[in-house]
């Protein structure tokens, strides 16, 4: 069955308007403070176990100690990765991995106090070569010239 027919058989009549990961963490107020002042989010609601951050169109909620598991993950779409790997320098923000040309973007790797992992890029850059992907486990694998990924032995 075709996407088109899929469409008309169920009716995609119900629009999404965004997304809005939930990531678990230890220190509700910690954390609060880190993407405030490290990652430039702003605090928009708040209770006791759950508060709600934003930058631009994107929000993230914390939950102290419940709704998912540490070292989730994350993509954010952002105007200029560079750009931001430089103000994150600056704050002082934990980079996991500085901004990297992938086919899907280039992507920065920022990791907040309980091990979640924001991928933050950008358009990618056409001229440049596509860069080693550091995983979960910050082992590090290039792309062959066949498109898989293998393993970047580190000295």
């Amino acid at each position: 069955m075709s996407e088109s027919e899929v469409s008309a058989k169920v009716g995609n009549k119900v629009g999404f308007e965004g997304v809005s990961p939930i990531l678990r963490v230890a220190n509700l107020q910690a954390s609060t403070d880190y993407y405030v002042q490290k990652l430039g989010f702003k605090l928009d609601w708040t209770t006791s176990t759950f508060n709600l951050v934003s930058r631009g169109r994107c929000g993230i909620f914390l939950s102290q100690d419940d709704q998912g598991h540490p070292g989730s993950w994350v993509w954010i779409g952002v105007e200029d990765a560079e750009e931001l790997h430089e103000e994150y320098k600056v704050s002082g923000a934990k980079i996991r991995n500085p901004p990297t040309n992938f086919e899907w973007a280039l992507e920065i790797q920022v990791e907040d106090l309980d091990g979640n992992v924001l991928r933050m890029g950008s358009e990618p850059r056409a001229d440049e070569p596509i860069g080693a992907w550091l995983d979960m486990d910050g082992v590090r694998w290039a792309k062959t010239p066949q498109g898989d990924y293998i393993r970047v032995m580190e000295n």
